[in-house]
């Protein structure tokens, strides 16, 4: 492994910022730390850093531990969200500074900044102050700027935060491919959802310092291991349901108990993809109004009303939704294809209930 993380835990007075946090990064892997502000990434990507000292644990980069060593001593590159880039130096002596701190040989640092440059896409920009250069242009000098003496980890803190959304998104495009042609190992700290999904392969999820879930986006999204996870990733239905007399009811609708005993709360989630629609009121068992459409491009996301005041929210395809030749205030019927039984944050589930419970009328004959 190229990272390890071994119960690292950082308080500042008596708060707890990192909670026993423990994972690992392989060598050459992208990996994102995502959560709300305040939930702790961060402060776990400035201590692999060296810029804070973990109150306990042990922080390993390539089998050795760090906790005592320097921030130059840990060869890493560090990319600011604000880019931290020197004012009044050069494109080229912004990115050659790290370079004469270690005392390259000149020739090196000039064939080393023309590499970067050509393959950064900077070529032409070298004479140019930051102040010259688009949002786009000053950050990806700021990522060559800390690969330029290959450091053995790359991290990077909220990176596009500061530019548009059309640049953010070439950006991302644009560091996946470079990871890919570069093979770094590279930590990347996002607040925003679908940026992670893009660009990593790996995500760790954090809540209050914790370490709430960790896995592919595929994973995470598609397997929460708990309720903030369900919420935090994508748009998730959570529903609150209380076991009686056999089964877990809220307003209408009801679900297999899944072992809870009578009385007991079971909390349910489904993504909006998993209600399926019909512009036939007797179609399916359950009937709600259509409150609000929302244009998504190529979906809609649908927020329907049952007559108990219940909302549910779904997603549909243009095609599929024009075919029901329905809108707001009409009457349709519903039904819930999946869902899955929800952990509450901090919680793991168990292997019984960590699964997805699938059936196109489940709810039709209970």
């Amino acid at each position: 492994m190229s990272i390890e993380l071994r119960n690292i835990t950082k308080r500042f007075g008596d708060v707890v910022a990192v909670d026993k946090v423990s994972f690992t990064v392989a060598d050459g892997g992208l990996i994102g730390l995502l959560g709300p502000s305040g939930g702790g990434k961060t402060t776990v990507l400035r201590m692999i850093a060296g810029l804070e000292n973990p109150t306990d644990g042990d922080i390993l980069i390539r089998g050795q531990r760090v906790n005592d060593l320097t921030v130059q001593e840990r060869n890493i590159g560090f990319v600011f969200q604000g880019y931290a880039l020197f004012k009044t130096m050069s494109v080229f002596d912004n990115i050659a500074f790290g370079l004469k701190i270690k005392k390259w040989p000149k020739n090196d640092i000039k064939d080393r900044i023309a590499e970067l440059m050509k393959l950064f896409g900077l070529t032409g920009l070298d004479k140019r102050f930051p102040n010259q250069l688009s949002g786009g242009q000053r950050q990806r000098v700021a990522i060559a700027r800390s690969l330029a003496p290959k450091p053995s980890v790359l991290l990077l803190d909220e990176p596009f935060g500061a530019v548009d959304a059309k640049i953010r998104q070439e950006l991302r495009e644009w560091l996946v491919r470079l990871h890919d042609e570069l093979h770094v190992t590279t930590v990347f700290v996002t607040h925003d959802q679908e940026e992670a999904m893009e660009v990593c392969s790996r995500i760790v999820i954090f809540s209050r310092g914790r370490l709430e879930q960790m896995g592919t986006p595929q994973e995470v999204y598609e397997q929460p291991g708990n309720e903030f996870v369900a919420r935090f990733i994508g748009v998730m239905n959570v529903l609150e349901l209380r076991v009686k007399d056999g089964l877990a009811r809220t307003h209408e609708l009801a679900f297999p108990a899944h072992g809870a005993s009578e009385g007991q709360i079971l909390r349910v989630g489904f993504r909006p993809y998993a209600v399926q629609i019909s512009g036939n009121p007797g179609e399916f068992r359950h009937r709600a109004e259509i409150k609000h459409i929302y244009f998504l491009g190529v979906n809609l996301r649908v927020e329907l009303e049952t007559p108990q005041g219940l909302v549910i929210r779904a997603r549909v395809s243009k095609e599929e939704f024009g075919r029901h030749n329905v809108g707001v205030g009409d009457l349709v019927s519903f039904q819930i294809r999946n869902y899955r039984v929800l952990a509450r944050e901090g919680d793991a589930l168990q292997p019984e209930t960590a699964t997805v419970h699938s059936s196109p009328d489940f709810d039709a004959g209970i």
